[in-house]
């Protein structure tokens, strides 16, 4: 026989609940426990009606009883739509609790970052970056959680949660070995579709033990709980037919036995025959049926009160049902007395939760859908206008003009356009797309149509390139768009396009633009593109002839306006990777520049032009050995997209590049942590992208110069740092890195054959030695097996090198023609190596360099400078290299 219930309070729902109190009291007391230093994730799931929400309520009341700090939040059927809306209840207890001062305290550089999103300031002008808005909520959770420790987080029906608030979760509840949060999510199984269910499932994979299930009362069970209600007289056959009529379901069993006492049934066998009866009035049907019983005015306010979801208060439903306000007030009053409205339970009350909510969502879902669909619409509608006259705006109202049918309704457009502005400011553009898609419905107007799809394009760029082709294309293809609007969408088109690496597609899209327009600036934009776009291919079959075009084009630009500084950076970019000579380069470069900066519109975060020309800029510097210049453009760069919240693919990118900057210089524990950190934001993005591989390829050559090739072989494999490789340039090289890895690990058949792709990959033509060091690398591997090729290729490297002109490329030139060589031939390159690298700003090649110097002249002095340098850079394989020969000490002066 089951035990007595678990306290005079609690719910029937928590009998046989033994083993899940004890997971969460055990959890609790870890939490409370100051050894502990980790928080914890419990899951629970179960069908409608299992006592999920009752477990949960449990849970708050043990959670308190010890002292801890519990935050609630539940979603709900009719509000999914609605973004942050899970996350902004969560919150709310310690929002309220904080001057605007006291908040942006707490949330530092990320206020502005997440508190649109949790509607506590408001929103910049730019459209937030969605992965950086959810970075931002996590941080503000983390820190609220030390301010509110010991914290307990519970959120009921995660299935109805807005994908928003499942993106923060699945992000937060990784973070938690960190953390000494105790996180509790209550869900049913199956409910959520598509991309929310996906989040679910990662977030119940977060959990250290398997996702709790509940299973239904047992017939022993339901016994008690009968005669713990109606009686201890109730008789085994009553009670056994309670367990069959309700399936052990708590709700079910608990809204039947309250139908029994109301009819003051005798539970009794001879009763037992009416049970279903009373069942099937308890829900679905007799649930509306017995609402309809209570009279039109009672069914219109439950209506009405469905309809709002949250925030349900007397005076908002009788806006809502046009009703007075004293009927409504009875209606309320009556609908409590029939337990299908409640007041919120002031443990659990939210600050917005209105004066009334649904007893159980059961009941919620049964009285919405009950609506006659015509009417459940025209009422969404009303519900709309209502919302926006309480002034609570266009976003807010736009999950009611979702359900409302499409009539030609121009301003329905304009306010779902609105909306979605709305939402693209906040960090939501799922959200956005959702308005303008329904906005396409209506239909817009013909002169309105085209840009609707145009801000859809936008809206989806940062998620779905695929799908701003689609919507891109179509605008452009309507009437309508015209003037700089329809030069910047063929731009952020071909910007898609890129993305989804459709390269080819995407120089094809701005020539056809660029050919209709008559000279100007805009023409000048998209050849403009077009350059930009051929620079970053890794094919560049007409490479000679797209040079000379550009350099022809650029000859004439003065940097007068960002298309003419735009070309001049391209033609210092396409300059410096074939190795032209690195003053023009550089020359080209500072002429792009107002005053040493970049120009306005030209800036990080500006989407006129996009990361890519900066990039370029960037990199023409860092490979002239103007690395002042280039890394303070790569960390201008990480710090805006710091500063604006931008965690996706620009901020890896970034991170990537102030790597490369710290490669450069020398500073390779630097590189490797700046990297490292790219890496991990490109795994979130996505694997393939050209962003991931600049990760990869420049993380696999820092561990390689460090010393590091085991580890740089498993980051490679890991990662897929293989053929095919991307259609873009990878700074550096991709198969220079590739085949030194490969040389390094003792394959080198396989080394040689992919630095001889390298060679044949450049078609001959010329190329920058220090950004693909092919050449040099394939000299070495080669000296030994064919020792006239190896001559060759190093006279090649050096006489390119020279043409260059950069102290690193005319130093790394001798470094291998020295290696090819010996006696005194080999001193005096060496010698002459090391004079130009020390000269340049290329630490590691200098230490390099100087070690190799030293073992040739044999010389002490000499070998413990590169030791003491290679140790300063982190080249810990040179290093080892110099310490090793300092210990043999044979021969050594």
């Amino acid at each position: 026989m089951t035990k007595a219930r678990p306290g005079a309070a609690a719910s029937a729902s928590l009998w046989e609940r033994q083993a899940e109190l004890a997971a969460v009291t055990e959890a609790v007391d870890a939490l409370r426990d100051d050894s502990s230093g980790s928080g914890r994730l419990l899951v629970f799931g179960g069908e409608a009606g299992i006592g999920k929400t009752a477990l949960l309520a449990e849970t708050r009341r043990i959670a308190e009883k010890r002292g801890c700090t519990v935050w609630s939040a539940r979603g709900g059927e009719t509000v999914t739509s609605v973004p942050f809306n899970v996350v902004r209840q969560l919150l709310q207890p310690a929002l309220v609790s904080l001057m605007p001062e006291e908040a942006r305290e707490y949330l530092g550089d990320w206020y502005d970052v997440a508190g649109p999103a949790l509607g506590i300031t408001e929103p910049g002008e730019r459209q937030a970056d969605p992965q950086g808005v959810c970075d931002g909520l996590v941080v503000a959770v983390t820190r609220l959680a030390k301010r509110d420790w010991p914290l307990v987080l519970l959120i009921d029906d995660a299935h109805w949660a807005d994908q928003e608030t499942l993106h923060w979760l699945a992000a937060f509840v990784e973070r938690l070995d960190e953390l000494r949060v105790l996180v509790v999510v209550a869900r049913r199984p199956g409910d959520a579709t598509d991309e929310g269910a996906r989040l679910l499932e990662a977030v119940a994979a977060a959990a250290r033990h398997p996702a709790g299930t509940l299973s239904a009362l047992t017939p022993q069970a339901t016994a008690g709980l009968t005669r713990a209600t109606v009686g201890a007289h109730a008789d085994d056959p009553f009670c056994r037919e309670v367990w069959a009529v309700t399936g052990g379901n708590p709700y079910e069993t608990v809204e039947l036995l309250a139908k029994v006492q109301d009819s003051q049934l005798e539970p009794v066998e001879a009763s037992a025959a009416e049970l279903r009866a009373l069942n099937r009035s308890a829900r679905g049907n007799g649930l509306v049926a017995r609402l309809e019983g209570l009279g039109i005015d009672a069914t219109r306010f439950a209506w009405a009160a469905a309809i709002l979801g949250t925030g349900i208060t007397v005076d908002l439903v009788a806006r809502l049902a046009t009703m007075r306000r004293d009927e409504a007030g009875r209606c309320a009053e009556l609908l409590c007395a029939a337990r299908i409205l409640t007041e919120p339970d002031p443990a659990t009350r939210q600050a917005d939760d209105g004066e009334l909510e649904f007893v159980h969502p059961l009941i919620a879902s049964a009285v919405y859908r009950s609506i006659p669909d015509g009417l459940r619409t025209a009422m969404h509608g009303i519900a709309a206008q209502v919302v926006t006259d309480s002034g609570l705006g266009p976003a807010a109202a736009s999950r009611h003009l979702l359900e409302v049918h499409p009539d030609d309704d121009e301003e329905l457009v304009e306010q779902m356009r609105e909306a979605a502005r709305e939402h693209l400011a906040v960090g939501a553009p799922e959200a956005a797309r959702r308005c303008l898609e329904r906005a396409l419905l209506e239909p817009p107007l013909p002169e309105a149509h085209p840009y609707v799809l145009y801000e859809l394009g936008c809206a989806t760029l940062l998620t779905s390139p695929a799908t701003t082709i689609d919507y891109l294309l179509s605008a452009l293809a309507m009437p309508g768009l015209e003037g700089d609007d329809r030069v910047h969408a063929v731009y952020r088109l071909s910007q898609a396009l890129v993305h989804n690496d459709q390269l080819d597609e995407a120089i094809r899209a701005v020539d056809a633009e660029a050919a209709l327009l008559e000279p100007g600036p805009s023409r000048m934009r998209l050849q403009a593109v077009h350059y930009m776009w051929e620079g970053i291919h890794a094919g560049e079959e007409d490479s000679p002839a797209r040079s000379r075009e550009l350099a022809d084009l650029a000859r004439t630009c003065t940097g007068r306006d960002n298309s003419e500084r735009a070309l001049l950076i391209l033609r210092g970019f396409d300059a410096m990777t074939h190795g032209e000579n690195a003053e023009e380069v550089v020359e080209l470069c500072d002429r792009a520049l107002v005053n040493g900066r970049l120009a306005p519109g030209l800036g990080w975060t500006d989407t006129e032009w996009g990361i890519e020309l900066l990039l370029m800029l960037g990199s023409a510097y860092a490979y002239t050995d103007r690395l002042d210049r280039a890394e303070s453009l790569f960390t201008e760069g990480l710090r805006a997209y710091e500063s604006a919240g931008w965690s996706g693919g620009h901020l890896s990118l970034a991170h990537a590049y102030v790597g490369l900057g710290h490669r450069r210089r020398g500073r390779l524990r630097e590189a490797e942590t700046s990297l490292r950190a790219s890496l991990r934001l490109a795994e979130r993005v996505g694997r393939g992208l050209p962003l991931y591989w600049s990760a990869t390829c420049g993380l696999v050559d820092t561990l390689l110069a460090r010393g590091h090739v085991e580890e740089a072989w498993s980051i490679a494999e890991r990662y897929g740092f293989a053929p095919p490789y991307p259609s873009t340039i990878v700074l550096p090289d991709t198969r220079s890195v590739r085949g030194r890895l490969l040389l390094a690990v003792g394959r080198t058949e396989e080394g040689v054959n992919e630095l001889e792709a390298a060679e044949k990959a450049s078609g001959g033509r010329g190329h920058n030695t220090v950004l693909a060091p092919w050449a040099g690398d394939l000299a070495r591997a080669l000296a030994t097996e064919d020792p006239r090729r190896a001559a060759e290729l190093a006279a090649t490297a050096r006489r390119k090198a020279e043409l260059f002109g950069t102290d690193t490329a005319i130093g790394e030139a001798l470094r291998v023609a020295a290696a090819l060589e010996t006696g005194q031939r080999a001193v005096t390159l060496y010698a002459q190596a090391v004079t130009y690298l020390e000269a340049s700003p290329c630490a590691y090649e200098h230490a390099a360099a100087r070690i190799e110097y030293g073992i040739a002249t044999r010389s002490v002095a000499e070998i413990k400078r590169g030791l003491t340098l290679a140790r300063s850079c982190g080249a810990d394989g040179l290093a080892a290299r110099a310490q090793e020969v300092l210990d043999n000490g044979r021969g050594l002066r």
